[in-house]
């Protein structure tokens, strides 16, 4: 996995221009099945993806926290949002709430998160391959392929999959 997750920026960067050509015609006519489609490449590809075997996600980007994940984990550690606010974030140039540093403070050795349960929202729905309106989305997942071999696999199946 470790080989696969070095290589990455690079295969990512290889099928850059592939990649953002199709997303324009997808934006422009997404194909009618397209939440479907999306849905089982996704749950197709997380059959045999095992993410505690990479969480390069949480190694190399900070999820955006919103005010209801800053209320759900600061209960979690018993604490009122600001304190925990002023331990673990900050606010980036887009005015949202973000880690102070990466990887993730929440990351153990292990590639376990120590908040699984109480996780950001961006988190638990990383790498948002299996999003409503998937071809809305296009930027963050060509961000997304450069880190998580799963969305890498999952865009390199859906050009497979849909012919314009």
């Amino acid at each position: 996995m470790k080989a696969k997750i070095e290589s990455l920026p690079k295969l990512a960067k290889d099928k850059h221009k592939e990649s953002k050509d199709f997303f324009k015609k997808l934006k422009k006519k997404p194909p009618k099945q397209l939440d479907y489609i999306m849905q089982e490449l996704h749950e197709a590809e997380f059959q045999r993806t095992d993410c505690l075997d990479c969480a390069n996600c949480c190694k190399t980007t900070g999820p955006l926290f919103t005010n209801k994940d800053v209320e759900r984990i600061s209960k979690h550690f018993k604490m009122k949002p600001q304190p925990f606010i002023d331990q673990f974030l900050r606010i980036d140039e887009d005015n949202d709430y973000v880690l102070q540093s990466v990887p993730c403070t929440f990351l153990g050795a292990d590639n376990y998160c120590s908040i699984y349960e109480v996780r950001p929202k961006a988190c638990s729905e990383f790498p948002h391959t299996d999003r409503k309106k998937f071809q809305q989305i296009a930027n963050l997942t060509m961000k997304n392929v450069e880190i998580c071999p799963a969305a890498f696999n999952i865009v390199e199946e859906m050009k497979k999959r849909i012919k314009f």
